[in-house]
């Protein structure tokens, strides 16, 4: 029995290196492979919805994703098995994502069209910061988490002040242009305001009026201003955030399987369980 269980935490050690091990030769190419399996998948998802390729090749992108699928499975499951603390991986922003990403085409079996959602796999990409370990990926992508976290709030503010203003000018005009312009309800013409407001302009409806083309002009001019508005905050956060960050609280990668700091806490390492000094 015990000569059982040597051989388990032998293969559990051997697939911890080559799945987490970013800084091996093994865990490199198996990263890089996976990548190579993600941006497949996505590409077959995209030519599933091209009519004319999909109907010549459908038997063959079925019998792809659903290698791709097992694929993805056995990987989920060997991640989970192969740390010491598995519930830090599955509830993990990076697990979360894994799990997303493998379930689709199972339930497809049950719920047809439900195989397109596989798309979402390419957020798996991201593991590519990971692969590159460079730490100036690392500490701007963590600012850049930090920063819109921080700016939450404020956006939050600035959407519902935009919603209101949308109600108000869309309610407008409705009573200016009426009808005989399209803006046959007040959401029809709210949806022309927040349309107006984005700039992206459909054409779909157009004022007709001069004074509802008068106020169009004026939304329009406001368009601009708020598109950066957002942005600012975000920025504002964004500089405040590299400030603010000292050096000394860089935390070394895990010794053992080689995360970045960033991507732990200050006690423990989430992939490998290694207690961290």
């Amino acid at each position: 029995m015990q000569r059982l269980k040597s051989k388990f935490d032998t293969f559990r050690y051997r697939t911890n290196v080559v799945i987490y091990g970013t800084n091996t030769a093994s865990g490199r190419l198996f990263d890089l492979i996976l990548l190579g399996v993600i941006l497949l998948s996505v590409i077959i998802v995209m030519l599933e919805t091209v009519k004319g390729f999909d109907t010549k090749y459908h038997y063959e992108l079925i019998v792809l994703e659903w290698i791709i699928t097992i694929f993805f499975t056995l990987e989920y499951l060997l991640r989970i098995i192969s740390i010491k603390k598995p519930l830090k991986y599955i509830f993990s922003f990076y697990g979360i994502i894994d799990l997303i990403a493998t379930l689709p085409m199972y339930f497809s079996l049950f719920i047809v069209g439900t195989s397109v959602l596989t798309v979402v796999r390419a957020l798996r990409l991201l593991r590519l910061f990971k692969i590159l370990k460079h730490p100036k990926f690392s500490s701007q992508s963590t600012h850049l988490k930090e920063a819109l976290i921080a700016s939450r709030g404020k956006i939050l503010i600035f959407i519902y002040f935009m919603l209101i203003s949308s109600i108000i000018i869309g309610s407008v005009m409705y009573i200016v242009e009426g009808k005989e312009g399209g803006f046959t309800s007040i959401p029809i013409s709210i949806y022309w305001t927040i349309v107006t407001l984005t700039t992206v302009g459909y054409g779909d409806i157009s004022p007709i009026t001069p004074l509802g083309q008068a106020i169009a002009s004026i939304v329009m001019i406001m368009g601009y201003g708020i598109i950066a508005v957002p942005t600012g905050i975000v920025s504002a956060e964004f500089a405040n955030s590299n400030r603010k960050k000292p050096r000394e609280e860089r935390i070394d990668p895990c010794a053992n399987c080689g995360t970045e700091g960033h991507e732990h806490n200050a006690k423990y390492c989430y992939h490998c369980g290694k207690d961290l000094k």
